[in-house]
């Protein structure tokens, strides 16, 4: 069934290594781009440059504009002295958040009156808008509290909320997004590098010269895919590394767990990238259909946007990727010490569409060539 399949082995590696050059950047290329997006990749935003229309002038306002700034969220790049001033500040993007103090702030505060704070946020940054929303709340929860202690000492607040993180306390951006970002990175590269190898033979037309060979077509699809399959494990242990020391994410779970699944995903990488080289006829076309596969990956596979908010169409579609499944594993084994009873599911995900991928591939591959 594999017959010819260690000679194939044997070409492919003298291929490889006889182009140092692409197997430097085969190499090289998973680590730049996890350094390089796990640094840029920040969920957490800060330092939102803040305007400030102060109408009160007096010692409670300055207060109210230091607790903004404190948090460290609102850094404030300018004052304003007019409402069309804050808000022109604003469209120009000069600053994203604008806070207008009443000039009877003071007042109110002393008095025991509702002061109302106007906070002006620019909502076409969906991220910076809703941060800024949410801490904004909190630092007026936080003052209201507080006036309302002074003015009646010893009353304790009637509802308190005690939450709890779990896996990542300090809700680190690194620990959630680089362990999916090495999801992302390894599916691209693997997929890339299979397709291109298939279809490069194509194209020079020495695979038909190999298919008159006594190679078996197993023997030669597997021999192409296992030199790869090496590369891609090497390359997933070097960026778990830089995950581990670079990025300092802890590993919760299991080493030899993940490296078992870890080998699944490649496989099923793989085979996506031997179904696109059966489809493309030169590397140009396969690009463009890699191109097709690499996006949804991105943006439907739960690496970023939660998947349960999807409509179900669309979600369907995240089901279909490899990688939807190898970033639940990742971040079940890396964050939250998940063992296999609670994994098998994503395996048997994987199972099934590599089972589909390399069946389909195997089958297109000999209608190709017949």
């Amino acid at each position: 069934m594999f017959r010819g399949f260690n000679a194939i082995v044997y070409k492919e590696t003298i291929h490889i290594l006889r182009d140092p050059k692409t197997l430097l950047l085969m190499l090289v290329i998973p680590g730049i781009q996890l350094t390089i997006f796990g640094y840029a990749i920040q969920m957490d935003v800060k330092h939102i440059p803040t305007a400030y229309y102060n109408l009160d002038g007096r010692e409670a306002s300055r207060e109210l504009l230091d607790s903004f700034e404190n948090t460290g969220y609102f850094d404030f790049v300018g004052q304003a002295f007019s409402d069309d001033e804050l808000t022109g500040m604003i469209v120009d993007g000069h600053a994203k958040v604008g806070v207008k103090i009443p000039p009877d702030y003071s007042d109110s505060v002393a008095l025991g009156r509702r002061a109302e704070v106007q906070v002006l946020i620019d909502g076409s940054d969906s991220t910076v808008a809703m941060q800024a929303l949410n801490v904004s709340n909190a630092i007026a929860l936080r003052k209201s509290f507080t006036a309302i202690q002074e003015r009646f000492p010893g009353r304790s607040q009637p509802i308190e909320s005690r939450p709890r993180v779990l896996f990542n306390p300090d809700m680190k951006t690194a620990n959630f997004m680089v362990p999916g970002l090495i999801g992302i990175v390894m599916q691209v590269v693997t997929m890339f590098l299979t397709a291109f190898a298939v279809v490069r033979e194509k194209e020079n037309g020495t695979l038909e010269q190999l298919m008159v060979t006594p190679v078996s077509r197993l023997g030669l699809l597997g021999g192409k895919l296992m030199p790869y399959a090496c590369i891609g494990a090497f390359e997933v242990c070097m960026v778990v590394l830089l995950m581990r020391f670079l990025f300092q994410v802890p590993i919760a779970g299991s080493l030899a767990l993940l490296a078992g699944f870890s080998v699944l995903f490649l496989v099923t990488s793989l085979g996506l990238g031997l179904m696109i080289s059966t489809i493309a006829s030169n590397q140009v076309q396969a690009i463009q259909i890699a191109f097709l596969v690499m996006l949804p990956s991105v943006l439907l596979s739960g690496f970023m946007f939660p998947q349960e908010s999807m409509p179900a169409p669309i979600w369907a579609i995240g089901q279909a990727l490899p990688v939807t499944y190898f970033i639940r594993i990742l971040r079940g084994i890396i964050l939250r010490d998940a063992g296999f009873m609670q994994l098998w599911p994503q395996g048997i995900g994987l199972i099934v569409i590599a089972s589909v991928l390399l069946t389909v591939s195997a089958g297109r591959f000999r209608k190709t060539l017949g």
